[in-house]
Formats: C-alpha cells, structure tokens, sequence
C-alpha cells in the first residue's frame, strides 16, 4: 500500500533531517537513554489543518511537524555553540529543498521555544521545539 501524502511528507522531512551531521535524527522516539554527545534531533508528526477544495475534492493541508532539538554538554559556551550549528544546520536542510524532493509544495521553519532545563548532578540541557510547517495537497482531510 502506497503512503499516504501525510506519512510521505513526514518521510521526506525525516531524510532531509538525516542529513544533518552531528546529532543523532529520530522520529516518534522517546528521549529515553540520554542525550547523545552531537545531540539528539526528534521528529514528531505534529498537526494537520485541512482546507477543502472543490471540483475535484481535495483539501489543502497546512502540516505543523515538531522538531525537538537537545544538546547537553557541561561547558555553557561549547552547549551554546553545539546547539546553534544544530539549529543553523536544521534551518539549512530544509531551505535546500523546500519541496522535500517534490512531495510538498513547500516546507519553512518556525520560530522555535527555546529553554535551559539544569539537570541535578549533571550537564544541563538545551533544548528547542522547532515548529516545521509543510503545505501540500491531498486527496482527504487526513493528509
């Protein structure tokens, strides 16, 4: 059975995620197992808005993605530069290819949630929720 648009624009972000060198790229994953030491990169399938077209059906989705980015390194400084490259590097995939090979009509970053979560005992973390907002068109409201 063939992917719905949905599934492929999520597995076409999911690639070009994976290009980014350094932190590990997952998708739907628990951050169970720490924090790797390039950072960790999670995808998460996010929301849909659906608006219909007529003659023929259709609808116009609007695909909020969240990209979860973590760093976690004990020196301030070399978090918040290992945490900058990862974003620069996020924002750079993607504006590579804004249709994701052709499977969305195009793809941009959002202005991410950032904090500094200090961890007992342990480096703290850097984290950001990246909002990566997909427009296509599909063939039902589900994507």
């Amino acid at each position: 059975m063939a992917d719905s648009k949905r599934e492929a624009a999520l597995k076409a972000l999911f690639t070009a995620l994976s290009a980014i060198a350094g932190p590990e790229v997952r998708r739907n994953e628990p951050e169970a197992g720490g924090i790797p030491p390039g950072g960790l990169v999670n995808l998460s399938d996010g929301d849909l808005q659906a608006e219909p077209v007529l003659s023929p059906l259709s609808y116009d989705i609007t695909h909020r993605a969240s990209v979860l980015v973590l760093v976690q390194v004990a020196d301030a400084t070399a978090r918040d530069s290992q945490f900058d490259a990862i974003l620069v590097a996020l924002a750079g995939a993607v504006d590579a290819d804004p249709g994701l090979g052709g499977v969305v009509d195009f793809t941009a970053c959002a202005v991410p949630e950032i904090l500094d979560e200090p961890v007992e005992g342990s480096a703290t973390i850097k984290a950001a929720i990246v909002p990566v907002v997909m427009e296509y068109n599909a063939p039902t409201a589900l994507g």
